[in-house]
């Protein structure tokens, strides 16, 4: 089959073996795949993630499978964790979906060998190639009427469900988000849809402001011409807050830290991937909270596809690009200019 390979640190479009499915698994025509901002964070500083993740051995619990699996950066790697297939073939001895359907997963494959994340994983295709495999347990079908490039984004959804659930916000609060890219767009619909009526978003793109009020946001800012927190207490400035960092940028926590109101907790979404310094004596001062959010559990992935399949919220607008596999390199690049895109899906199929 052809994929786009990460190799020696760039993005090659190749041949591959074809994956066969085992007992438990599926193999799935894979009709659509988003391009995630970890996947970018990933080719750009794949040696950083792979030592960071090696510190955290030991210290990261049960993940129910959305762990880290070793990775080997010397070998082949087809990314793709955003996907939605149509299942070709069932492996043996098991009881799938049949032929034709199209579905969606947790990104996690089960095998003999234990439980493998498909993030980035050098022994099991995610969803940049024409083909992968897939655990018959986790499927999840697409309802009818659903198309597959809006239940691909099943995945940043409930990246957004999770953060919200992380945060702690309740009906009556208020909340700020800053960054207005597919995960801060996410943690906006996920906040509409869990009742919070007042939501500003920050962010330097015109194109991202104007989506994130369309996915639920009161109002969103340029944070050059207005502050986020002063654009909160121009709007309302009197109901509990709750602020999401959605950049993943340096120096950015710090400015919430300082900006916040008393008692506000912080939740961190964005993925920062250099180090990054804040001065606690504002969050002491303040008696602030700091919560970090990452992936998602099942009920949260499961209760992404259904708020889509039911029109709870509209996720197609985040959508500003499709490409083949030829074009997945390109596209790449294309996100490193946020004026331009939000989310770009990969069709390795047509």
């Amino acid at each position: 089959m052809r994929a786009c390979v990460m190799r020696d640190h760039r993005l090659v479009v190749d041949e591959v073996p074809d994956p066969v499915p085992a007992f438990g698994q599926v193999l799935v025509r894979n009709r659509a795949c988003g391009i995630c901002g970890s996947d970018l964070h990933f080719l750009r500083h794949a040696r950083t993630m792979v030592d960071l993740t090696a510190e955290l051995e030991g210290s990261m619990g049960d993940m129910g499978g959305m762990g880290p699996t070793p990775i080997d950066l010397s070998r082949d790697i087809i990314m793709g964790h955003e996907f939605c297939g149509e299942v070709l073939e069932i492996g043996p001895d098991t009881v799938g979906p049949a032929p034709g359907t199209l579905v969606v997963s947790l990104p996690v494959v089960l095998s003999a060998t234990g439980i493998h994340q498909l993030a980035y994983n050098n022994d099991f295709p995610g969803g940049f190639g024409e083909r992968m495999l897939l655990s018959a347990p986790l499927l999840l079908e697409v309802p009818a009427g659903v198309p597959a490039e809006t239940a691909a984004l099943t995945e940043p959804l409930a990246v957004g469900i999770h953060a919200v659930a992380r945060s702690g916000v309740t009906r009556g609060d208020a909340a700020v988000v800053v960054g207005c890219g597919p995960v801060g767009l996410a943690v906006i619909a996920a906040l509409k849809m869990a009742g919070i009526e007042l939501i500003v978003a920050a962010d330097l793109s015109p194109a991202r402001r104007g989506l994130a009020e369309l996915l639920g946001a009161t109002e969103a800012v340029d944070p050059r011409v207005e502050p986020v927190i002063e654009a909160w207490r121009r709007l309302d400035g009197r109901r509990p807050l709750a602020a999401f960092e959605a950049v993943g940028v340096p120096g950015i926590l710090q400015q919430l830290l300082r900006d916040v109101p008393r008692s506000t907790t912080v939740t961190v979404v964005g993925v920062c991937m250099e180090p990054d310094t804040i001065q606690p004596f504002f969050g002491i001062a303040k008696e602030l909270s700091v919560r970090f959010a990452f992936a998602y559990g099942p009920d949260e992935f499961t209760g992404a596809l259904r708020a889509i399949a039911e029109g709870e919220v509209d996720v197609a607008p985040m959508v500003t690009g499709t490409v083949d596999l030829a074009g997945t390199p390109d596209a790449f690049e294309d996100l490193g200019r946020p004026d331009e895109h939000v989310k770009i899906l990969v069709k390795p199929t047509g």
